[in-house]
């Protein structure tokens, strides 16, 4: 049987974090972005979500999201990043959730990361599906970048992506489904069989529409997703923003922004 829906309504979609994060729990950079977004049927990903949560839909469409990035120092708290183990490049499936207390966010189904003490870091602090991959960030001429992943532990073997963008033109007004795609300020996640909520912040995004030159990719299939049919249904690039998360809300509150 689905989750129930939200007992308020889902918070407004904004291009600006509603909340701030002033006493971070995390700080780090996203950097060299592509993601790559397929539309989705909700029923087919209402089972994959965190208890109290629901698919966040636009028309009654939700969507997969395969996102490819380099994350940069992170940090603990207000202490520097870490170059060498907090800088490795990341390829995520996401899925697009609210709960019932109206806070849209992001579900990770695996994140596939280079180095092997984050993995276990994040698997045994977060219970977020870290999974170790032998990955690659190039940037080539003409404004490509190509990602590269192929699995290591703990599997499935063999679960691997490959995808091209060639960088197009900076996006000076989002559409609504690139705001509802990119404009995300928190993640939820299973922590011991409740759902929790983590809150980030960081500037508005600096987005530039994007050509997908080559796409192969097993990774959609290996987090239980039907394995996306078609070309997607949004290609976009960002250079990167700063990034920072806070603590869980108290008592499942929405984060509030200080007057």
């Amino acid at each position: 049987m689905p989750p129930s829906p939200p007992a308020a309504a889902p918070e407004p979609i904004s291009a600006d974090p509603p909340h701030t994060a002033d006493r971070p729990l995390l700080t780090q950079s996203w950097l060299d972005l592509a993601f790559l977004h397929w539309a989705a049927d909700p029923a087919d990903v209402a089972l994959l979500l965190p208890p109290g949560t629901v698919p966040d839909t636009l028309d009654g469409v939700t969507y997969v999201g395969l996102v490819a990035f380099r994350m940069h120092e992170v940090g603990w708290f207000r202490l520097p990043g870490v170059p060498y183990l907090g800088s490795f490049p990341e390829t995520n499936v996401r899925l697009y959730s609210v709960d019932r207390h109206g806070r849209r966010g992001v579900v990770f189904r695996s994140l596939d990361a280079s180095r092997l003490i984050p993995v276990v870091l994040g698997r045994a602090l977060f219970r977020l599906p870290y999974v170790w991959s032998r990955m690659t960030v190039r940037h080539g001429s003409a404004g490509t970048v190509t990602y590269t992943s192929r699995r290591r532990l703990p599997g499935p073997r063999g679960a691997h992506s490959r995808i091209s963008v060639r960088i197009g033109g900076q996006v000076a007004e989002p559409t609504a489904l690139e705001h509802f795609l990119t404009a995300r300020w928190g993640m939820h996640t299973a922590f011991f069989g409740r759902s929790l909520y983590l809150p980030n912040s960081h500037p508005r995004w600096p987005l530039h529409r994007a050509e997908l030159l080559h796409c192969d990719e097993a990774l959609v299939a290996a987090a239980g997703l039907p394995a996306p049919a078609g070309p997607p249904a949004s290609v976009l690039y960002s250079p990167g923003v700063p990034v920072r998360f806070g603590p869980p809300p108290r008592a499942g509150r929405r984060p509030v922004t200080p007057l």
